[in-house]
């Protein structure tokens, strides 16, 4: 994995637009194409997109430019709203791919179905990343409650990764105390109150914990830990996956307004379909999202440990409400925050 000391190196929103705007969106001999991702994705599309040029260019002599615009998905989204000419979204929240629809009528209603496994080619959770040795013993959610445990998170306002630490530590309160109400909030209130940073996406809050080192917990994707871990040898951090977590589907989706103004509404697909593959889930698989091929899946199995993973149905019971009851403004994540 191409994680060096330009790991947590931000890539400027700003930049991807000024290039998909300051250039034709194709070129007969050279098409180009602009993906949308999520914060932490930079190092698995870099490779992705390596693999997928060498399959476009086998099956059409063409190759590929494929840009790339990485930062929460949540402010990913608007981006595309405000103009942003992406051709596809990589996010991690299915959420910010509804809103495209919602917001823009930038691509259909249905677009979950356009793809197999509603159209999110692999998936992940939440877990914990602690420093050498685990000082403070942290085991499962209950340790990040602790007065002596300080967190570093995305905010859940601006980061899909955020929103599934929320949601996943939610989903453990409400089996621990059978959904009473009252008990699950004291438990939320305690947990949010033990977050000493919260960064506006996932590589933020990385950064803050592996350069700047705040915080005795982590809270991210079980992919961004691994990739930590490989990429930080010498100060020798530790994941720590909880008994329970949360479901993280990664939605993919032709945002087909404009790549069909771009004139790239078939290499957009064939960019998206091609993630399925098994070459292409096993490149998936090395960067330590877990994928639904069969043969892919029990290759690695030995790489991804058993634990409930807790469904946004069995959770909040939609994303729709979900949004509005915890992350709306007014809601029960600003409740739970007030002192």
């Amino acid at each position: 994995m191409a994680l060096k000391l330009n790991y947590l190196t931000k890539t400027l929103l700003a930049t991807s637009l000024t290039l998909i705007l300051g250039s034709p969106a194709a070129i007969a001999d050279n098409p180009s194409l602009l993906n949308s991702s999520y914060d932490v994705a930079r190092e698995l599309f870099a490779s992705y997109n390596e693999h997928f040029n060498d399959h476009w260019q086998e099956k059409t002599g063409q190759k590929v430019e494929i840009k790339q615009s990485h930062a929460g998905s949540s402010r990913q989204a608007q981006a595309i709203i405000q103009g942003l000419r992406a051709d596809v979204v990589t996010y991690n929240q299915v959420t910010d791919v509804d809103i495209l629809h919602e917001r823009g009528n930038l691509l259909p209603k249905d677009w979950r179905q356009k793809l197999p496994n509603a159209s999110s080619p692999y998936y992940s959770t939440m877990a914990f990343l602690v420093r050498k040795d685990n000082p403070k013993n942290i085991k499962d959610w209950d340790d990040l409650t602790r007065d002596d445990v300080d967190l570093v998170l995305p905010n859940p306002k601006t980061s899909g990764n955020g929103r599934y630490s929320y949601l996943a530590a939610l989903g453990y309160a409400q089996l621990k105390f059978n959904k009473d109400e009252a008990k699950v909030d004291k438990f939320l209130r305690k947990f949010l109150g033990r977050v000493a940073v919260f960064d506006t996406g996932g590589r933020g809050a990385t950064n803050t914990f592996v350069e700047r080192g705040i915080g005795d917990a982590l809270l991210t994707f079980e992919s961004e830990i691994q990739g930590v871990i490989k990429a930080f040898p010498d100060q020798e951090f530790q994941i720590i996956v909880p008994s329970s977590s949360f479901l993280a589907e990664f939605p993919v989706a032709v945002v087909e307004k404009p790549a069909k103004r771009n004139g790239n509404f078939e290499l957009a697909t064939a960019y998206l379909e091609h993630l399925y593959t098994e070459d292409s889930q096993r490149l998936l698989a090395s960067f330590n999202y877990r994928v639904h091929d069969p043969v892919v899946k029990a290759e690695t199995a030995a790489n991804f440990p058993d634990l409930k993973l807790l469904t946004i149905e069995e959770i909040a019971g939609n994303w729709k409400n979900a949004m509005q009851v915890h992350f709306a403004s007014g809601g029960k994540l600003d409740q739970l925050q007030r002192r």
